[in-house]
């Protein structure tokens, strides 16, 4: 990183850094309500259309930890690390044959979280309960990610410490507080654009100054053969399993998370969802695009152990110092977007289904908004302290498991909305859970905290992705529940 701060690009960098900050604040004058409202504070009012629904969508889906770690990723390890393409393009079917059904169900009963249409459907609230806790473990380390794509953009402008960051966020907070779900809403227009115009610039500048995209394609084939393994520009036939099982596994995972299912039911009709699952896919051409960033800091010369670098470390040493401002600030306000959605989705979950649940069910719909926005703040200053005091790696590791436990989820939402051809129980549903949970996190830690798992098979052995193992015995646990517990639970 730059040992001195450019003063060029940190001028550009603050003056976009401005525009968000005063959006933000503008936000609450956006679609005027009464932001004293749980459900106008965080799901916008249920009003958002298409356009603002594919920009919310896009926000909190492609984060500036993917523009951070996908290029990471592929720098490491090659062609693995394309995984996300297939990934983002298998979830958009399922949001068109599933997302508009949750939504249906949910504006129809009142519903705020997928936790609501668990214990509405199904009768149970210790079932709601555990998809309240899933989700709200699943999504503090997503948050902290955010602060490692953030952090990285601001060191590389120059700074040293965290105080530029833990400033940033308080900012952010103070925003999400005033305007909920209306700021990374109108925030996210102005992200996209700037992220779509860093990663087009790159992608036709860069190779013009290395000589081709033969040339990079060909530096990167040189340097993964030198590495050995299972580095490649080409999936070796072993990887092909765990390539294809971590991709279905995270599609199926995507929109159980709470920030993704915020922004499904902040939709104006589930017609909005349908348009945005058809539209959605041209974010993953932009993902493809910046996956190739990968290759291209290997054949721009870029060594570093810290992979994290590697897209900042190609910034620098390409572009001018006003567009290297233009990109960090893109970066960092693609960090903010996704974790203010987060925090609001995390908040929701909180207050509706344990604040309301089990400390004051008799909350006013003032009382039941002011405890979401505090609760917003706190979520965000754990994920900031979490970035602050433990290593990186912490947060990295624990959301790899969130994706894990989230996807845990999925038979109780699913099970909610869609007709299933037997009769599905929610004692059983919750046996299935705590299978999956604990079959999962103790697979994730056997494998010294790794997605994928080797499995032994008829004197073969095969490696897939942890989440999908753990999915199909919380199935036949829940199967098994069902049959022997058929009633579906009790009132809740």
């Amino acid at each position: 990183m730059t040992p001195q701060i450019d003063w060029i690009a940190l001028t550009v960098f603050l003056l976009f850094f401005l525009l968000v900050t005063i959006l933000g604040f503008l936000a609450a004058r956006w679609k005027v309500a009464d932001l004293n409202l749980l459900h106008e504070w965080g799901l916008g009012g249920n009003r958002f259309g298409t356009i603002i629904t594919w920009f919310l969508l896009g926000g909190d889906f492609y984060t500036a930890y993917t523009m951070i770690a996908v290029p990471a990723l592929v720098y490491a390890v090659g062609a693995a690390g394309f995984f996300a393409l297939p990934y983002t393009i298998i979830v958009y079917p399922f949001v068109f044959a599933i997302m508009p059904r949750v939504w249906q169900k949910c504006r129809a009963n009142g519903y705020l979280t997928a936790a609501d249409l668990v214990r509405g459907e199904h009768r149970q609230i210790w079932l709601a309960t555990a998809v309240a806790f899933t989700g709200l473990l699943a999504t503090m380390p997503y948050i902290a990610l955010q602060l490692v794509g953030m952090r990285v953009a601001i060191q590389a402008l120059g700074f040293t410490g965290d105080l530029p960051l833990a400033i940033a966020f308080v900012i952010l907070a103070l925003y999400t507080y005033s305007s909920g779900l209306r700021a990374p809403a109108m925030i996210a227009f102005v992200k996209d654009v700037m992220i779509y115009a860093v990663v087009l610039a790159a992608v036709v500048i860069v190779p013009v100054k290395l000589g081709g995209y033969g040339y990079i394609f060909q530096a990167a084939d040189q340097a993964f053969t030198a590495k050995g393994g299972a580095t490649g520009l080409l999936l070796h036939p072993a990887q092909m399993l765990p390539f294809a099982s971590l991709a279905l596994g995270s599609a199926l995972a995507a929109f159980m998370y709470p920030h993704t299912l915020t922004g499904v039911l902040s939709s104006r009709s589930f017609e909005t969802i349908r348009r945005n699952a058809i539209l959605l896919p041209a974010y993953t051409v932009l993902l493809g695009l910046i996956a190739l960033l990968g290759f291209m800091a290997i054949a721009a010369g870029i060594r570093t152990k810290d992979t994290s670098t590697v897209v900042p470390l190609l910034i620098l040493k390409i572009f001018p110092n006003w567009f290297v401002g233009f990109s960090f600030a893109a970066i960092t306000i693609g960090a903010l977007v996704p974790a203010a959605i987060m925090s609001i989705g995390a908040a929701n979950l909180f207050t509706r289904n344990i604040w309301g649940t089990f400390i004051n069910d008799q909350l006013s719909a003032r009382a039941e908004a002011r405890i979401a926005k505090l609760t917003s703040l706190a979520v965000k200053l754990g994920a900031l302290a979490f970035i602050v005091f433990l290593p990186t790696e912490y947060a990295i590791d624990l959301q790899l498991m969130g994706g894990i436990w989230i996807l845990q989820t999925l038979p109780a939402v699913i099970s909610a909305v869609c007709p299933i051809p037997f009769r599905i129980s929610g004692r059983g549903l919750l046996a299935g859970w705590v299978t999956g949970m604990v079959l999962g996190t103790w697979l994730t830690f056997g494998t010294g905290l790794k997605p994928l798992v080797v499995l032994p098979v008829l004197q073969q052995t095969y490696t897939i992705y942890i989440g999908l193992v753990a999915l199909v015995a919380n199935l036949a646990i829940t199967w098994v529940g069902s049959l022997l517990a058929p009633e579906r639970g009790v009132a809740g």
